[in-house]
Parts: structure tokens; sequence; C-alpha cells
């Protein structure tokens, strides 16, 4: 028997036709699997920016002792939520104008 005969042979079992198509792809999905769990860990391992990094961007960062959960609520307890007023933004296709009129 060549080789041919041989191919055509066992591509008429069910086994051939279906069972090594599916180890295939189970170990073609399991190389590409690991190429994103590889982006997951490389950008993970990322270190926070830094103070100073941001001051030279333009960027003023508080102090962590600075910044409480007690500081901000207290901060929120100031505002008078009782007494406000709702005003109405400027759609971006009205005119300058409208959004004025609308107001009076």
């Amino acid at each position: 028997m060549s080789f041919a005969e041989k191919l055509n042979h066992y591509s008429k079992r069910k086994s051939f036709r279906y069972g090594i198509p599916f180890l295939v792809m189970m170990v073609a999905g399991s190389f590409g699997l690991q190429q994103f769990s590889n982006l997951r860990y490389q950008y993970s391992k990322k270190q926070p920016v830094t103070p100073e990094e941001m001051k030279k961007y333009g960027v003023n960062m508080k102090k962590r002792q600075e910044v409480t959960l007690e500081t901000e609520y207290d901060k929120v307890k100031a505002v008078d939520i009782d007494n406000w007023e709702n005003k109405r933004g400027p759609r971006p296709w009205e005119e300058e104008g409208l959004a004025t009129a609308a107001k009076h």
C-alpha cells in the first residue's frame, strides 16, 4: 500500500476526520492563549507613577496623608445640597447665543 492509499483509507474514518482537527485546534489554542496571558503579566508588572514623574508632566499630586476618607467626607459634608440651581449646558449642535437665551 502506498502512502496516498493509506491516507485515503484513514481519511474515511470518523476518528481521523474529526479527531485530528480537534487535537490540532486544542494544541494551537493553548499556544494562542499563552500569548494573551503573557501580555497580561507583562503589563501588570509596571510600577506606579511617582509624584516626581507627575511634576515633570505638570500634574501636582497630593501627598497620601493629605487625602483620606475623613477629609473628603468633611468636604462633602460642607456642601449645601438644599440650595442648588439646575444649569443647562450648551449642546454641540446649538449656537452659543441659543444656550444663553434658554436660561432667561
